[in-house]
């Protein structure tokens, strides 16, 4: 499948600090990556060099296959750019801000104001069409401003902090909407953000970056291989025995690591990778009353204050 954003060993310095630290990256068409970390961390810098409003230091920046450095216009009309504060002429309607971006961009006024009212439904603002801009709340104006960007039917979308200030009920209506504008369109989307559920919801793959690298990427399956496995995995097993000698029995077998018993009265058992179908077999061959057997999965909290609490000695091992 076509990378739509390509970044080759990029490194970026602003005098003695290095904001960017040889950062390899690709993302997909249809894909929406989350770029998760704290700020600081060096996402918008990486975005800035996406958009071509500043140059790496050291690497390759790629947008839809053209040269951000060399070709920072060619790439700005195939990229839609949403800040975390969008700014637009308060005294004029929502509907008049979205046709003067159409025009500036050459669409012509009645196609112009026919692609505003359409989006306007899209997003959700159609009862609000002829409203000044000065009068919308913050949910409003992030709305606006995705109407804003796909106006120029862009083939990437790269969302800043975009839910910043906005409600949770509004925050949820967003998120909703992006990811079904991706899939429906087509919309490549890198959304920049240290809201960890945010990108948990709608992110297909995570990139965890921490002073300026990137220490890990991929869906939520690969972090927990990454960050927490170790060469195992873990489950929670509930029988109708706590009989100390069947722990020890298990304890015994090759392919545990370790067991224990959990103030619920579960065992808590770690087995080594590769050998998860054998746990029940066992279980049942030394005639004990299987009632539960649930494999341990980490959400992306914890691969997140896994990651920021020793980041920086998962990146040098």
């Amino acid at each position: 499948m076509k990378a739509m954003i390509e970044l080759k060993n990029v490194t970026k310095h602003y005098h003695e600090v290095k904001a960017v630290d040889q950062l390899n990256l690709k993302i997909l068409k249809g894909e929406i990556f989350g770029l998760l970390g704290p700020n600081g961390a060096g996402k918008s810098t990486t975005i800035h060099m996406l958009l071509g409003l500043t140059e790496p230091t050291e690497g390759e920046v790629y947008v839809c296959g053209i040269h951000a450095t060399t070709r920072p216009i060619e790439v700005k009309k195939r990229v839609g750019f949403l800040p975390d504060d969008v700014g637009f002429y308060e005294d004029m309607t929502g509907l008049e801000n979205l046709v003067l971006t159409a025009k500036l961009n050459g669409v012509k006024e009645d196609m112009a104001k026919e692609r505003a009212l359409s989006l306007l439904k899209q997003v959700g603002l159609q009862d609000a069409a002829h409203k000044k801009t000065g009068q919308f709340s913050r949910g409003m104006r992030q709305r606006l401003g995705l109407a804003d960007v796909l106006m120029k039917n862009p083939e990437v979308v790269i969302l800043d902090e975009p839910t910043l200030g906005i409600d949770p009920k509004g925050i949820q209506e967003f998120l909703t909407m992006i990811r079904s504008l991706s899939k429906e369109q087509g919309l490549t989307v890198l959304l920049s953000s240290h809201q960890l559920h945010q990108v948990q919801q709608i992110c297909d793959r995570v990139g965890i970056f921490v002073k300026g690298s990137l220490l890990a990427q991929g869906d939520m399956e690969s972090l927990q291989q990454q960050l927490f496995d170790d060469d195992s995995v873990q489950y929670k097993v509930e029988v109708g025995s706590k009989d100390e000698h069947a722990i020890e029995s298990l304890r015994n077998l090759p392919f545990v690591k370790k067991v224990g018993l959990q103030p619920d009265g579960k065992w808590l058992v770690q087995l080594k990778k590769g050998n998860q179908g054998e746990l029940a077999k066992k279980i049942v061959e030394m005639n004990l009353d299987l009632i539960s057997l649930e494999k341990i999965s980490y959400g992306l909290d914890d691969i997140y204050q896994r990651y920021f609490q020793g980041g920086e000695a998962l990146g040098s091992s």
